[in-house]
């Protein structure tokens, strides 16, 4: 399985519970992962344009929690989110020259990342796929109290259509722009807006109707 630097239980739901309470504003809480700065990635996709391959697993090291994170969102499976980063990776070892001409590294790497997961998720119709709720990314814990705020967290997360879980996760979690967002996604921006204060609403809705 990928090994990702994981959020504790009591820190995904504070941030789930600080997107409900603050949509416009999200918290600058530490996170499970962070791509790099746009100017390291550049160098990273200069690197590999001009046949280092060593620079694939600083790429890698420097990018793959954040990417299966989204993928994770949207797939609801630990199994296919890993496939999909593996999948991305194979794609970027394949682009060679052509990483010089990529204008934005990291819309490049989120985008790539964020149809593959797409593609998995249509044929998830074959099998049933591990719910959002027992994927490692919110389920990792150490101790009972944690694993509670994670499964709550989680249950909250898979109620949302995939749709919004993939704004939220690339606003909140990824520091995107809403034109960012909807670039990656394939929206215009007020779309990828609206998505995300439909989601932070339903998520305000359902925290509010819990116990």
């Amino acid at each position: 399985m990928l090994p990702v630097t994981q959020a504790t239980g009591r820190r995904v739901y504070s941030d789930v519970e600080a997107v409900s309470e603050s949509p416009r504003q999200p918290p600058s809480a530490p996170r499970a992962a962070r791509l790099r700065p746009a100017e390291s990635l550049r160098e990273l996709f200069d690197q590999l344009a001009a046949g280092r391959s060593s620079a694939l697993a600083t790429l890698y090291d420097a990018t793959a929690a954040e990417l299966y994170g989204l993928a994770l969102w949207r797939t609801g499976s630990a199994e296919d989110a890993a496939d999909v980063v593996q999948d991305v990776f194979v794609r970027v070892a394949e682009q060679g020259e052509r990483l010089a001409r990529v204008r934005h590294p990291k819309a490049w790497l989120l985008t790539v990342t964020h149809r593959a997961a797409v593609d998995v998720h249509r044929r998830q119709t074959r099998r049933r796929s591990a719910p959002l709720d027992e994927s490692p990314l919110l389920a990792a814990v150490v101790d009972g109290d944690r694993a509670a705020d994670a499964a709550r967290a989680s249950r909250l997360l898979a109620a949302l259509p995939a749709a919004q879980r993939d704004v939220i996760f690339l606003h909140h979690f990824a520091d995107c722009s809403f034109a960012e967002v909807g670039a990656i996604v394939g929206v215009p921006r007020f779309t990828a807006a609206s998505r995300y204060r439909s989601g932070v609403a339903k998520l305000r809705k359902l925290m509010e109707g819990e116990p």
